[in-house]
């Protein structure tokens, strides 16, 4: 008997660290985020957040609508219960009064997001000349290094980011081996993403522009050529996924642009929008970002056809 409940004990944690493995290190830390607030939620009404009642989880989703979009309110509600799966806990998230409260939330609030603006292929070039034109200033000559080392980079991580329709997780974790420069182009290894979790691993090519001002292989050769750790292991771009909201931001600004607007995600729909204004398929646009379902694909190619099917167009004044 000892024994068998030595196994079952063994089993026990071995199957919680197969349900920690089936998730990224990035959203294994987006789900202790979430679930950090609910606890202060919890602490601050004497509520018990692990493990927790679904009225508890249904008091927390209606006290944060006041001020939350619907989706986050969504991904809280599947945050909490898979911290509750990977502490053994089972939580009922698809109990009814979290699921009618989070019908009545939608029905007042609506569950369309306002979402960052797409940087457009129009605001890429503003972006991009606003870079290039860009003025170094430094007190010395390892400072001007630096910063042009900084420039090269920012260049290259923009145009790469909008040409492949990266997520910043996977833009900021591609490595050197995963890039593969081609007659053609290159082509960019993403070892692991958000619809990926298996690690199976998928292939990004993006070919060369003719506009070399704007091409992002040629950007990319660029900056690895001059970067100042040429040992060329690890991450390429070696910053953080928020780095690359920051500077898109940034340079959203310099370009006369509302950089409030605009975050790392904007050069991901900014490329699906695009591509879709220039009438790519939907399956080709689905290939390149890596979406597993329509519905985000079919939203942006909606975006897209705004004013080109808008029915204004026959009306002649």
């Amino acid at each position: 008997m000892s024994d068998l409940i030595t196994d079952l004990k063994s089993l026990e944690i071995e199957t919680l660290k197969n349900l920690k493995n089936s998730k990224s290190n990035n959203t294994l830390r987006a789900y202790q985020s979430d679930f950090k607030d609910f606890s202060s939620f919890c602490i601050k009404n004497g509520f018990s957040s692990l493990p927790t009642q679904p009225k508890i989880v249904a008091f927390y989703i209606t006290n944060l609508s006041k001020s939350a979009k619907f989706s986050t309110l969504k991904r809280r509600i599947a945050s909490i219960s898979v911290i509750h799966k990977l502490k053994g806990h089972y939580l009922d998230t698809k109990h009814p009064i979290i699921m009618e409260n989070l019908h009545g939330i939608k029905r007042t609030l609506g569950s369309r997001q306002k979402a960052k603006k797409p940087i457009l292929i129009n605001d890429l070039k503003l972006i991009i000349k606003v870079l290039n034109e860009e003025k170094i200033n430094a007190k010395n000559l390892v400072e001007s290094k630096v910063k042009a080392q900084n420039k090269l980079r920012d260049k290259a991580l923009i145009l790469i980011g909008f040409a492949g329709g990266f997520r910043r997780s996977e833009l900021v974790n591609i490595e050197y081996d995963d890039i593969e420069f081609v007659n053609e182009g290159v082509k960019i290894l993403i070892k692991r993403s958000k619809t990926d979790q298996s690690g199976e691993g998928t292939i990004k090519a993006i070919p060369y522009f003719d506009n070399n001002e704007f091409c992002p292989v040629i950007a990319l050769k660029e900056y690895i050529k001059h970067k100042f750790s040429s040992n060329n292991i690890g991450r390429v771009f070696e910053i953080s996924d928020k780095s690359v909201a920051l500077i898109i931001k940034r340079y959203a600004e310099k370009a006369g642009l509302d950089g409030s607007r605009y975050a790392g995600h904007s050069l991901r729909s900014g490329f699906a929008t695009t591509a879709a204004e220039f009438g790519a398929e939907e399956r080709n646009i689905m290939a390149m970002t890596g979406h597993k379902t329509t519905q985000m694909v079919r939203r942006y190619i909606q975006d897209a056809n705004l004013f080109k099917n808008n029915a204004l167009n026959k009306i002649k004044i």
